[in-house]
């Protein structure tokens, strides 16, 4: 099998292969993207002994939005990718394959920052945190909001909640609502959130119940999905390394980018520095996000269904310790600029503040990262985040789309234009692909269903 080292752009003759074909080239299983999902899928299928795909990357790089930058002795991900695995078999998989790499196993330590102070995180399993008058209100709201929530249930008149907001409002009444909840998420998704999923968080969000919330006061349990993660020393990228070193040498078709999809020929058409061509395919399995796929595949669909934010992400180096025992922390203040801050300096135990810093934006919003630096900064020390360190490197990205937003009609054309491409034998997987919330792992064990699904003839 080929290093990670065979899939990276400064190596043209592992691919250049592919261009010296006939004008119509062809392939069994032609993959879009080299991200996690792309590579996991082209990594399944080199260890069922099927060797025959191509994977089409529009960067010059694997990775996707997972990404690693190195600067000035800091190691900084395009955004917080922190490692929490259900599934033992795919962490030591990977782990095999990453030999020398130092992986730090980290017990997360999370927070609210809450008028100054650090509240612990979930907010809603820990309003007793918060200042007596503060608690009485929110205790009082949750106990009334599921109070009225079960007798009404229990007379058979309290229609579900019909999108998110009324969700959050229905479990946990106003005053948590108030001071987290809606202002967070907010940020986060930078959109009115009664038009997203009563479910778009899926198993992510942390849902509690009046019993957790007061048991918690006594017994403290913030145990979450990812309360254990695990970190490479050399960054997210060493993950995504670890799979393509699965991936069969020459595989990876660099700086070529999807323009559309022939479903009825079966064949794509690309664009390349070299001009594109086209490839004719059995099966196709892309990553794009799904509104730009079903464009390229000519589908009826209504665009204007398919919404996302983007993320503004600054990655920044100081030249001395901050805080200490905090992996990230939530930011819910309208004044704010930023939703969350992650320390990589305590992931790594480091004598440097290294930090990521998140900032959310509609999709149509235009960015301007310098002008929003000097916000940021300022925010970074009026939080605390920050005091008399110097800044001495930094970088920063736009995540283009970052959250995907996950609405009922998105779930149901999602549906439907998937059954239309399966029928096409053609999968559209991922975050992205799949227009859903979901984590890394995720990605991978998805992957895997599917090459399994192929190579025991039970298409799932």
């Amino acid at each position: 099998m080929g290093g990670p080292a065979a899939f990276r752009a400064s190596s043209p003759p592992l691919f250049s292969l592919f261009y010296l074909l006939s004008p119509m080239d062809s392939v069994r299983t032609l993959i879009v993207g080299a991200g996690v999902t792309g590579l996991a899928t082209a990594a399944a299928l080199s260890e069922h002994g099927d060797s025959d795909y191509l994977i089409l990357e529009a960067d010059r790089e694997i990775g996707g939005w997972c990404k690693t930058v190195k600067k000035e002795g800091f190691v900084w991900d395009y955004s917080g990718h922190f490692f929490h695995f259900k599934h033992p078999e795919i962490e030591r998989w990977l782990v095999e394959r990453m030999p020398g790499q130092n992986i730090r196993v980290v017990q997360k330590k999370s927070f609210i920052a809450y008028k100054g102070r650090f509240v612990d995180f979930p907010f809603q399993k820990n309003i007793h945190q918060l200042p007596q008058d503060e608690f009485i209100d929110c205790l009082h709201d949750v106990y009334f909001a599921r109070s009225s929530d079960v007798k009404a249930d229990e007379k058979h008149a309290a229609p579900p909640a019909a999108n998110f907001r009324e969700m959050l409002s229905a479990r946990y009444g106003r005053g948590i609502c108030e001071k987290f909840l809606f202002p967070y998420n907010e940020k986060l998704y930078a959109c009115d959130l009664a038009t997203l999923d009563v479910d778009a968080m899926g198993r992510f969000f942390p849902y509690a119940d009046l019993t957790d919330i007061v048991r918690n006061m006594k017994r403290p349990d913030n145990a979450s999905y990812n309360a254990i993660f695990t970190y490479p020393e050399g960054g997210a990228i060493e993950y995504v390394r670890a799979i393509a070193s699965a991936v069969r040498p020459g595989a990876v078709a660099f700086e070529e980018a999807l323009v559309a999809v022939d479903l009825q020929r079966k064949v794509v058409r690309t664009t390349s520095p070299d001009g594109g061509r086209e490839i004719g395919f059995d099966r196709l399995v892309s990553s794009v996000p799904f509104n730009r796929f079903a464009a390229f595949c000519g589908l009826d669909h209504d665009a204007g269904l398919w919404t996302w934010n983007k993320v503004l992400v600054y990655n920044f180096g100081f030249d001395g310790k901050g805080q200490r025992d905090v992996h990230w922390a939530y930011y819910p203040a309208r004044e704010t600029a930023f939703y969350r801050v992650g320390w990589y300096d305590n992931i790594f135990d480091t004598d440097r503040l290294s930090v990521y810093v998140e900032v959310g934006f509609p999709r149509d919003a235009p960015i301007d990262a310098a002008s929003m630096r000097d916000r940021v900064l300022a925010d970074l020390k009026r939080e605390g985040v920050v005091s008399t360190q110097q800044l001495v490197a930094e970088h920063s990205v736009v995540l283009d789309p970052a959250y995907v937003h996950v609405t009922a009609r998105s779930i149901a054309e999602h549906r439907r234009m998937a059954a239309l491409l399966k029928a096409r034998d053609v999968w559209s997987l991922g975050r992205y692909g799949g227009w859903t919330y979901c984590a890394i792992e995720d990605n991978i064990v998805e992957a895997r269903e599917l090459v399994e699904s192929w190579q025991s003839g039970h298409i799932s």
